[in-house]
């Protein structure tokens, strides 16, 4: 794969379905496009008849697309896309001038008909919040971000080993969800222009529950804040702050188990007769199931009403209490959303995330959803449970494979010692099959991350200079990009403890990059509405150097990334005619640049790994 440029295109964004949302039962336009100029030089043939095929109650059916208008050598196509369903699949057939046909959807173009899983699809659905489509996300760890004063007035607690804050972290061993470093919800407070230096506008925490460790992921309860994080009033204290500087905060929330030290764990243990029992998965020899079998982190029932009604159902339920008065946070990050629900041939998965969707949104009708999915998420999030995805598979697994030095890192709990080599054409082809199934809608709501708090760093596991292009493709692709806390001073991890790293505030010397003014920079970028809203078309992929267009009515964004040294020509007609006439970057890292060739293409050129954004009218 090399020149996509000229592939037969659609998407879900404004440019192709510009009535926007449908309710179920209605109908709205789909259009595409298609290249006219014959197939010279690798275009391809001129379309002559296009039909939409939607399948509706299960059935195939196909209608004709009449043509819209020929401009800048494109021929566009439109048809009525009718919400049969509450999700609407749909894709073309194309039949060229050559008698040829092919199909189009939201993998590519195939000359070969293909089964329907990557059709194209839009959710009658409500799609996720507008202020959170395409925004810019900042993930803390608490306990690695910042002490305020109050902190050192805290003892620690019995299950710690303390540590002075620029301790090396121990990521390995049992010591590892031990180690206490002390940040607190004030420390985050007392850091907030930080993020709005960076152009923050959702602030993600992990988990603020009382635990028996560092990450929190150990619930001992969901009613309460930690008293080390400052209880309480120190996150009501910090959502407000956050929102008077026109931030957004989302929690994160444990609905696939809990601490064994969890009330209500404790109480099923204590009493083979409570409530509390049908929580859990209990054997009659007194075992339980576990998350991964980690005997720390019992796992929850879903058959169970009771914890449906204590957890997710209604204004008192867990998933309320946070989203109302006096805490109002904005939304759920859900943790291991694809493992919530199932275990063996039990599926309560898509239930529990409808329940969770229903009982935030009766709360705060403007509340973000999005839950962690380590694979092929799509299938979870077709826009009728959570907003959107963490997107591992689609972007940040192919990426690191994309960028990788070789360095031995955890590859996402791959037995591989470190990320394949792979060239640019099969990242954007993992991409677009993994992205594929997702409604468009759901791409804008989903993360965009070139690394997590559970992943090695993108500074450790990709080439010298790899993490500055890496954050630009994160923050010109569809979704919501997302820093984990301490990008922005290059810090280092082999694997997600080891990347826990806390801040270096006011440390000279434990910067190891300091990449602040590149993310402010990014931030101040993806304030754009063509790289919020705009849809996608890859342009070229091969080897070491890939470019791609974000578009909207009117506008366009031009996208190049290279990992090592690049030459590359762009044909007529992929970009507006005034592309290549000196026209100056937006932003760029590295070397890079953009001019005309004499053929009356573009001509794009990079030394080392660089990556460069264009703003083209």
């Amino acid at each position: 794969m090399s020149m996509l440029g000229f592939e037969a295109h659609h998407d879900g964004s404004p440019l192709y379905l510009p009535d926007g949302p449908v309710s179920l039962g209605g109908s709205t336009r789909a259009r595409m496009r298609s290249w006219t100029g014959g197939r010279d030089g690798g275009r391809p043939a001129t379309v002559e008849r296009v039909w939409l095929r939607t399948v509706e109650d299960g059935e195939p059916r196909f209608s004709v697309a009449r043509h819209l208008e020929s401009s800048g050598g494109w021929d566009w196509w439109e048809a009525e896309l009718r919400a049969v369903n509450p999700l609407a699949r749909y894709r073309f057939l194309l039949r060229g001038a050559d008698g040829q046909t092919s199909w189009l959807n939201a993998a590519g173009l195939h000359s070969q008909d293909v089964p329907d899983a990557q059709d194209f699809r839009l959710s009658a659905a409500g799609a996720g919040p507008d202020w959170a489509a395409g925004a810019v996300m900042y993930q803390v760890f608490p306990d690695r971000f910042s002490r305020s004063d109050a902190a050192d007035t805290r003892p620690a607690p019995d299950w710690a080993v303390p540590a002075d804050w620029d301790a090396d972290v121990v990521y390995r061993g049992p010591d590892t969800p031990l180690q206490f470093f002390g940040g607190d919800l004030d420390g985050v407070r007392e850091r907030l222009d930080h993020l709005v230096r960076l152009g923050v506008e959702i602030l993600y925490l992990t988990p603020f529950f009382p635990s028996a460790s560092n990450h929190r992921y150990d619930a001992e309860s969901f009613r309460r804040v930690d008293p080390l994080l400052g209880g309480d009033e120190a996150l009501i204290r910090l959502v407000q702050a956050c929102h008077e500087r026109g931030i957004k905060v989302i929690g994160d929330l444990t609905t696939n188990h809990t601490g064994d030290t969890h009330e209500w764990f404790r109480t099923a243990l204590a009493d083979p007769g409570a409530a509390e029992r049908s929580f859990y998965y209990f054997a009659p020899d007194g075992g339980y199931e576990s998350w991964w079998g980690v005997p720390s982190l019992p796992k929850l029932d879903w058959a169970s009403d009771g914890l449906r009604r204590e957890f997710v159902e209604g204004p008192k339920s867990v998933v309320a209490h946070w989203l109302a008065e006096p805490f109002k946070l904005d939304g759920w990050r859900v943790d291991v959303g694809n493992m919530t629900g199932r275990l063996g041939a039990a599926d309560w998965n898509r239930e529990v995330g409808a329940l969770v969707r229903q009982t935030a949104l009766e709360t705060h009708p403007d509340a973000l959803l999005v839950a962690e999915s380590t694979n092929d998420a799509a299938p979870d999030f077709q826009g009728d449970t959570y907003h959107g995805s963490m997107s591992y598979a689609s972007f940040t697994r192919p990426l690191w494979a994309w960028l990788t030095d070789g360095t031995a890192v955890n590859f996402f709990g791959s037995p591989l010692p470190c990320p394949p080599r792979i060239p640019a054409s099969q990242f954007v082809a993992e991409y677009r099959a993994f992205a594929a199934a997702y409604p468009w809608a759901a791409r804008l709501h989903s993360l965009v991350a070139i690394d997590t708090h559970d992943t090695a760093r993108a500074a450790t596991a990709m080439v010298p200079g790899g993490q500055a292009v890496a954050a630009v493709l994160s923050f010109t692709l569809p979704g919501m990009p997302t820093v984990f806390a301490g990008d922005e001073f290059g810090l280092e991890g082999m694997n997600g403890e080891h990347s826990r790293t806390p801040m270096p505030w006011d440390e000279p010397e434990r910067v190891v990059q300091d990449l602040r003014g590149l993310y402010a920079a990014l931030g101040a970028l993806r304030r754009e509405p063509v790289l919020r809203a705009g849809s996608l078309r890859w342009l070229y992929a091969d080897g070491d150097s890939l470019a791609f267009v974000r578009e909207l009515r009117g506008s366009t964004a031009l996208v190049v990334a290279a990992r090592d040294k690049a030459d590359v020509v762009l044909p007529p007609g992929l970009l507006p005619a005034a592309a290549g006439t000196g026209t100056d970057a937006a932003l760029a890292v590295g070397r890079i640049a953009l001019g005309a060739d004499g053929d009356g293409g573009t001509r794009l050129r990079a030394a080392g790994p660089a990556a460069g954004v264009w703003l083209l009218s």
